[in-house]
């Protein structure tokens, strides 16, 4: 029996894995779900239906190289690991180190995370390496350092919510994304008190009826407006605290200046969300925050990647972040700001080096004495170390040009389904001299590839992840690999040898985090107080957890840094910093229906996974287009007719479902499908000026009825 935790979402649900005694089931181990604190033994249902993956027939066990008439042929791993390697060299020589490319991703282990940038760095001697969480947390993750000085989703834990007498939600279906979830918002509903910020009718605003709280439903991409609105209430009001800004934070005098033009009637032009609803809402945030100060039930706001995947997420995420400053909850026991983390190690896989401005323990990559600790770690000299690479979109761009990348190493992501304007990174991929994919199953991406390796599953490996909460958390392996995978360490150590890379690269989980917990060390995500035991024990440890932090190392005891900021903020005079955020009225296009898109219930991600699991497929076979019901009249078109969605960007089929949960003026697709239903290729690819995030949350698209054939 193995306590592990779910492979899919953030919240790493705790579940137990036992040897399956037949031998001729599908499935190797049977799946339960455990009483851990972010679960309490419930599962979703892909969480319950996880274990099929593991004996699954298009499992990838082989390393395979493409053939001259565009088939794959599998290879063995000496072929495999010499040829990236002679391609590397080759390329390096030809066309100097940043020809070569690396992508790696939110869903790997801390120890793989944190190998792959020090082997792009070090072993390939390349600054041009990102990750898919660029297009997860990264404007989160620039709000909150621009205003706490760090960034670690949740700064406090999870169960702290279930207390909770009001939670503003802004931009999160976690009732679909992440179901466990909703148990922690029972106190808030039970109390009146969940407020669900979204421009749909989600399965998550459904959750405020009944009088357990209320929807404000605002136009697509407007988020920005709403919050600069409620602030505007708190302040003209005299609803902030002002006790708390004067005592710990700056800048209220220059917020309070930039919010005067956003008065309730003017947002509500913009939003659509009515006066009254703007002016109760900000009053009944400011009277629970109040009564939480004397000892009454704590209040939260958290955002989520519907308002933060724009081009304007940061100044959203920091708007937010005002709101909630200003009414005295960050680094308090009355409440706090938090944001929720979507991929499985969405949290540690930022924290430790695949960030192309970043090192590991969240340092950064400009700073001298940044630099010269992980030198010392690594055993080489700073001056090798490369300087800050291309945020994610900017590197697909970059791909093939005539000084961009000519190879590209993809670690644990599908952006032929995932990036925005999907259609241009397959473009973009195709001209490389060179693709390598590292996954379990051919993904749409490794489907591309020039050679494909054959990588471990959850189940089949030994490593960390650190949660939505920042609490880290031991993956432990049930199984034996099948075939040939390997594991990415494994991949990535061999692959040093044969490039004759300075340092050590380790094959071993645990000695990797050994090294990882020094490099942290002193950072702002500071590991080296954490050991391996104590993990496998259970202990309940959150970084920040630095070396002789006096830990308790009791199984269940909480450790390390649970809940962020009580004594002060990570900036050096330990204040919080509200910052003016500005928001352009979005420009009215008549004719056009706004895109928003998200995830499914069933479903994960680009659904790689997911979309190979017969109860999930059979149950979201095909992308829906939600319509309401009389902008599909409009449109002539009927329920379960096929719809071409379009824009200049691409074309794209789906299924009308009408519903009245959706906006007249808003359409919803989710992204989870492949070829002509990947609703990527209608997203735009411009970025947030400060967190180089995509705008994928809002596009404007045209709908046509595509007449069924007979």
């Amino acid at each position: 029996m193995t306590d592990t935790h779910c492979p899919y979402c953030a919240l790493q649900c705790g579940i137990t894995l036992e040897p399956n005694p037949q031998a001729d089931s599908s499935e190797p181990v049977s799946l339960k779900g455990r009483d851990f604190e972010t679960n309490g033994g419930a599962l979703c249902r892909k969480g319950y239906s996880a274990a099929t993956l593991l004996a699954h027939p298009e499992r990838l066990q082989a390393p395979l190289l493409r053939q001259a008439d565009g088939s794959f042929a599998p290879i063995d791993w000496q072929q495999a690991l010499d040829l990236v390697a002679e391609k590397a060299l080759g390329i390096r020589a030809e066309s100097g180190a940043d020809a070569l490319a690396v992508f790696g991703s939110g869903s790997l282990t801390n120890e793989k995370a944190y190998q792959l940038g020090k082997f792009a760095r070090l072993a390939l001697g390349t600054s041009r390496i990102d990750y898919n969480g660029r297009f997860c947390m990264s404007s989160a993750a620039a709000g909150t350092n621009r205003a706490f000085g760090l960034d670690r989703g949740l700064p406090f834990p999870l169960a702290d919510l279930d207390s909770a007498g009001m939670i503003l939600m802004l931009g999160s279906n976690v009732a679909d994304t992440m179901p466990p979830f909703v148990r922690h918002l029972s106190g808030a509903r039970e109390n009146g008190g969940l407020i669900v910020v979204d421009p749909r009718r989600s399965a998550t605003a459904k959750l405020c009826a009944d009088d357990a709280g209320w929807h404000l439903q605002p136009t697509p991409a407007t988020d920005l407006p709403l919050l600069l609105g409620l602030a505007h209430v708190l302040v003209a009001e005299s609803l902030a605290d002002t006790g708390y800004l004067a005592a710990r934070t700056n800048g209220f005098d220059s917020l309070k200046a930039s919010l005067a033009s956003w008065w309730p009637e003017r947002t509500a032009k913009v939003t659509g969300v009515p006066a009254e609803q703007i002016r109760h809402t900000a009053r009944a945030l400011a009277h629970a925050a109040s009564e939480a100060k004397a000892g009454g039930k704590p209040v939260y706001i958290l955002t989520g990647r519907g308002i933060e995947q724009h081009s304007n997420g940061t100044d959203t995420v920091t708007a937010a972040i005002n709101l909630a400053l200003l009414l005295g909850l960050p680094g308090t026991l009355a409440g706090g700001y938090g944001t929720i983390t979507g991929q499985g190690n969405g949290q540690g896989g930022r924290e430790h080096g695949q960030k192309c401005d970043q090192l590991p323990g969240y340092r950064k990559i400009t700073d001298p004495d940044h630099r010269a600790h992980v030198a010392r770690v690594w055993g080489v000299d700073p001056e090798i170390i490369p300087g800050p690479g291309l945020p994610a979109v900017e590197l697909f761009d970059a791909l093939g040009t005539p000084t961009g990348p000519r190879m590209m190493m993809i670690h644990g992501a599908n952006p032929v389904i995932s990036a925005p304007d999907a259609s241009r990174v397959s473009q973009a991929l195709a001209s490389l001299d060179f693709l390598v994919v590292c996954d379990f199953f051919l993904s749409e991406t490794a489907a591309q590839a020039d050679l494909v390796l054959p990588v471990l599953q959850w189940a089949e490996e030994e490593g960390s992840m650190t949660n939505l909460e920042g609490r880290i958390l031991r993956r432990r392996a049930a199984l034996a690999a099948p075939g040939n995978a390997r594991s990415e360490l494994w991949i990535l150590s061999q692959l040093a040898q044969r490039l004759d890379a300075p340092g050590h690269f380790s094959p071993d989980a645990q000695e990797v985090f050994e090294e990882l917990k020094l490099a942290s060390a002193g950072g702002l995500a500071d590991y080296s107080g954490v050991r391996w035991d104590d993990l496998d024990a259970g202990a309940a440890i959150y970084w920040p957890c630095p070396e002789g932090a006096g830990i308790n190392r009791q199984p269940g005891a909480r450790n390390g840094t649970p809940r962020l900021f009580l004594d002060g903020f990570a900036h050096p005079d330990r204040r919080a910093l509200l910052t003016p955020v500005h928001s352009q009225v979005p420009a009215r296009v008549s004719s056009a229906v706004s895109l928003v898109t998200g995830r499914l219930l069933e479903h994960y991600q680009s659904g790689a996974q997911t979309r190979r699991v017969a109860e999930l497929e059979q149950a979201a076979p095909e992308p829906l287009l939600e319509i309401h019901p009389a902008t599909a009249r409009a449109h002539q078109i009927s329920h379960g007719q096929r719809v071409l969605v379009s824009n200049e960007r691409g074309d794209v089929i789906a299924r009308a479902k009408l519903s009245a949960d959706t906006r007249l003026d808003t359409v919803f697709l989710p992204f989870h499908y492949p070829k002509s239903g990947t609703a990527n290729l209608l997203t735009e690819a411009r970025v947030d000026p400060i967190s180089a995030m995509p705008e994928f949350k809002h596009a404007h698209i045209s709908l046509r009825p595509v007449e069924e054939e007979s």
